[in-house]
């Protein structure tokens, strides 16, 4: 892969070398997977909108999902404790690590809590968001004829 100062290569490179020795390679949070975490594929259909967003090594209990004021945020934390202990149960080193990631996607005012699904697996999390009507706005004195 060719640097780029315009792309995210340049900087992947950099974090990468920067961290190799800390880390022994990969992130012992994330492991290798930790590229991909809340990529998000975001699919229209004829009735909703279909969220794929990657979370690899998450449970489904560390992702939560919320809406407020018509922005739906997605919000991933973990945590890993690491012990490495001598034959006689003494530590020789203890490492503690933690980490949280989030997105948020505006939805609109007209989608409620109970207009959206979610499923997660294999590491994705499925949202299904159905599409809000559009509203014709109110002509004042109008009477609709059925």
């Amino acid at each position: 892969m060719l640097p780029s100062i315009f792309g995210e290569s340049l900087f992947d490179d950099m974090f990468n070398e920067a961290f190799t020795p800390f880390f022994g390679g990969h992130d012992p949070l994330y492991g290798k997977r930790a590229r991909n975490l809340m990529k998000a594929d975001v699919r229209e259909t004829d009735g909703a909108y279909e969220l794929d967003i990657d979370l690899p090594g998450f449970k489904k209990e560390e992702i939560n999902l919320k809406l407020d004021q018509g922005y739906l945020t997605i919000e991933a934390a973990k945590g890993l404790d690491k012990d490495d202990k001598d034959k006689e149960g003494r530590y020789i080193r203890r490492e503690r690590y933690s980490g949280a990631c989030s997105r948020s996607f505006y939805v609109g005012d007209s989608i409620t809590q109970k207009d959206i699904s979610a499923k997660f697996e294999d590491g994705i999390l499925k949202i299904h968001l159905p599409k809000a009507a559009p509203q014709l706005p109110e002509q004042p004195n109008r009477i609709l004829i059925e």
